[in-house]
């Protein structure tokens, strides 16, 4: 009995809390800057006389080079390690940040959009879920998947007010330049990654194949569907991510509100991707799923269409936290338990495109809506009909492994 109890904590070897150390604070830094890059848009909508729509418009394109780079970057995850994509990742980021602070279309279409789009695809889930999948043993893959996206959260908490204030201080081109200083310490913490894959798993399991991985995939009824309700994450989350500093603008609240807000759903994120984690593993990951996109969708609905304040604000920032990025434990155990870890960088990544299509769309229509509209009315409202569908989508779905599937791993 006393052996059967010692034997989880073996499986914690210090790679793995090594990696995972590291893992943690490049999602952290990662996501912390990315989200807060809708805090930009006021100042550079009045300071330069760039467009809202302009602006979504970048930030749509931001987040369909993330999508469309996600497979690309994974594949190169799984085949070569996780330093040299990181690293890579970096450069983008501070580069492309560094173009944002020239205060051009150019620089923010570029920079902005591209640039931070495929960074974010190097320095985010897709590349660093995979890493740890592939480390840890089934027994904590999908703990330490939950600490790694909860800990990646954090960083929001920091960045968003950190950049509130630096905003206040100083002027917007110099907190960009700051926050490329920021990204580009990414690279620092890339070295705790592996350049290659493990000589002894390559010999031992199957090689990655992402071409044969991602047509098995999508031969499976299950993924084609998980891939869809996706689309309504990516629509919901960044329309929230770019376009919930004007609406609180707009609507005459404060404008530290929208740091405030943004730092909630940071600290939310970290219990409710842990809490998904938990949840997952008891009740089943695509249950919990679905229930993530009805309570999310809920929660789009309770305040746009509710008296807007600075409580209710604050409320929705940590409802939305709590069910921010707690899709990614429940999604990477279902990846991971219908085809395996050896693929999972691609495999994520095809999925995640999805996503970002819709991400594309939020960021966009959003900004068109308000510049047609004068408000936010459509876009709202938009946010709860693809949340609700998804939710039915993401219930149907058939999580069984199918024939001609990789083993499920056993411990």
């Amino acid at each position: 009995m006393r052996a059967d109890k010692q034997t989880p904590t073996r499986h914690w070897s210090p790679l793995l809390i090594l990696v995972l150390v590291a893992a943690g604070a490049v999602l952290s830094t990662s996501m912390g800057i990315r989200q807060s890059l809708g805090l930009f848009l006021g100042p550079i909508a009045y300071g330069t006389g760039i467009s809202v729509a302009t602006f979504g418009l970048a930030m749509a394109v931001q987040n369909l080079a993330w999508g469309l780079g996600q497979p690309f970057m994974g594949a190169l995850a799984d085949r070569f390690g996780g330093r040299p994509v990181v690293i890579m990742g970096a450069i983008c980021f501070a580069l492309g940040l560094w173009l944002m602070s020239l205060g051009t279309a150019f620089g923010i279409f570029l920079g902005g959009g591209l640039l931070i789009g495929l960074a974010v695809a190097a320095t985010s889930h897709g590349v660093l879920v995979g890493i740890i999948s592939r480390i840890a043993a089934p027994q904590v893959r999908a703990l330490a998947v939950s600490i790694l996206a909860a800990v990646g959260s954090l960083g929001t908490f920091v960045i968003a007010p950190g950049t509130q204030w630096s905003l206040e201080i100083f002027s917007w081109p110099t907190t960009l330049l700051v926050l490329a200083g920021l990204a580009a310490a990414m690279a620092l913490l890339a070295v705790a990654f592996k350049t290659n894959r493990d000589p002894i798993s390559q010999a031992s399991a199957d090689r990655p194949d992402a071409i044969k991985a991602i047509g098995q995939a999508l031969r499976h009824p299950g993924y084609v569907a998980m891939t869809a309700a996706f689309f309504a994450c990516g629509f919901q989350l960044i329309f929230v991510a770019t376009h919930l500093p004007n609406f609180i603008a707009i609507c005459g609240l404060p404008t530290s509100l929208s740091a405030n807000a943004i730092a909630l759903i940071g600290v939310f994120n970290a219990i409710g991707t842990l809490a998904a984690g938990q949840f997952g593993e008891r009740y089943g990951h695509k249950l919990v799923l679905a229930a993530i996109y009805v309570l999310r969708t809920l929660a789009v609905a309770s305040y746009a269409f509710l008296p807007v304040s600075v409580e209710s604000t604050l409320m929705f920032g940590a409802a939305m936290g709590l069910l921010w990025l707690s899709v990614i434990p429940p999604v990477s155990a279902l990846i991971n338990s219908m085809f395996g870890a050896t693929n999972f960088g691609a495999l994520f990544g095809v999925m995640f495109l999805s996503h970002q299509v819709g991400a594309f769309l939020g960021a966009y229509l959003g900004g068109l809506s308000f510049d047609i509209t004068g408000d936010y009315a459509v876009a709202w409202a938009s946010l709860v009909v693809v949340g609700a569908l998804a939710a039915v989508i993401q219930f149907s779905m058939d999580d069984r492994p199918r024939d001609g599937a990789p083993a499920l791993e056993t411990g």
